[in-house]
């Protein structure tokens, strides 16, 4: 598959880019991408929520009235789930909601993501971000070119580049990664990938093992 090299303008600058079909032209396997997605958002969980049992609630101890002959119901503890104020029944507890993922399966799924969006059109190759300072104006008249103003756009970078990171910060949806660091969750999750030329030979070479 080959795609036109646009500029940070949005203007064609007459030269392509071959794409590995063993990447970006897989049969897609949409329950591995289901699979990365849901392991990726599980792993973001916190799992801090709490609530107070019976045995963790502050009051007393003393029995609420006699247990017979009032004709109605034993009370045994102000503490009773069944009163207001009282304990939580089989609340949350806070655990791990971690767990674990094949790397073949990771692979698969990223290969299955890239393809969708190849096939839909949603993947623009740049030969450079033309963001030579850290000012959002230069990352917003980008997004303008590409009709991307208001939308999820994923930015896939060969390196780690500061004047980037920081003038995206500001701009809701933008999303900036490394190759090596592109998942899943954020391929789906964006409108269109902005892929730098010099991206392509690193992100290629991750998942064409």
């Amino acid at each position: 598959m080959e795609l036109e090299i646009h500029s940070a303008d949005g203007k064609s600058t007459g030269k392509k880019a071959k794409l590995n079909d063993a990447v970006f032209g897989v049969e897609p396997n949409d329950h591995a991408i289901w699979l990365d997605v849901k392991q990726h958002l599980a792993n973001r969980r916190q799992g801090t929520s709490k609530t107070l049992e019976k045995s963790e609630l502050s009051g007393s101890t003393r029995k609420l009235h006699r247990q017979k002959g009032t004709g109605g119901a034993r009370r045994g503890s102000i503490k009773s789930p069944l009163l207001k104020g009282g304990a939580r029944v089989f609340g949350p507890k806070p655990r791990d909601y971690h767990f674990k993922l094949n790397k073949k399966v990771k692979d698969l799924a990223r290969r299955s993501a890239l393809t969708h969006k190849a096939r839909n059109g949603a993947i623009s190759v740049l030969d450079g971000t033309g963001m030579d300072s850290n000012k959002t104006k230069a990352y917003a008249g980008m997004l303008q070119a590409f009709d991307l103003a208001g939308r999820k756009a994923l930015v896939v970078l060969a390196s780690k580049n500061d004047n980037v990171l920081l003038g995206t910060r500001n701009i809701q949806g933008a999303r900036v990664v490394v190759a090596s660091e592109l998942n899943t969750y954020d391929i789906m999750n964006a409108n269109r990938l902005l892929i730098v030329a010099d991206a392509i030979a690193p992100l290629e070479s991750t998942l064409s093992k």
